[in-house]
């Protein structure tokens, strides 16, 4: 078995990837000390068409070089916004109607396997 080139995994440009229509689905990224887990979420964000990531607190920002070596060009397709203050954001996000879920490896959290979104 072979491994793909970028070029043969059939992405499309970062023109094409502004214009078409996103998953309705907007990822914030609170004090995320790992640069590599940045770069992943923005290649993750980029296979699914994501809306947009914000990146809060100390969570480092485009352009740097380790986000970057993970997001495998993501940085450049994905819409991001920086935010000091995540509570703030979250604060305007559900003032603009926007349903709010947070992921937390916790106490008395659900476990994803479990987790059934509420239908509107």
């Amino acid at each position: 078995m072979r491994k793909l080139k970028n070029s043969e995994l059939g992405r499309i440009s970062v023109d094409e990837f502004k214009e078409v229509q996103k998953t309705p689905l907007i990822v914030v990224l609170d004090n995320i000390r790992s640069l590599n887990n940045v770069g992943s979420v923005f290649r993750t964000s980029d296979a699914f068409l994501i809306e947009k990531i914000y990146l809060c607190g100390i969570t480092a920002t485009p352009p740097n070089k380790e986000i970057h070596k993970t997001a495998l060009g993501a940085t450049e397709s994905v819409a991001w916004e920086y935010a000091d203050d995540t509570l703030s954001l979250i604060e305007k996000l559900q003032t603009s109607n926007i349903k709010v879920l947070s992921v937390e490896q916790a106490e008395n959290s659900t476990m994803l396997n479990r987790f059934t979104p509420e239908k509107n």
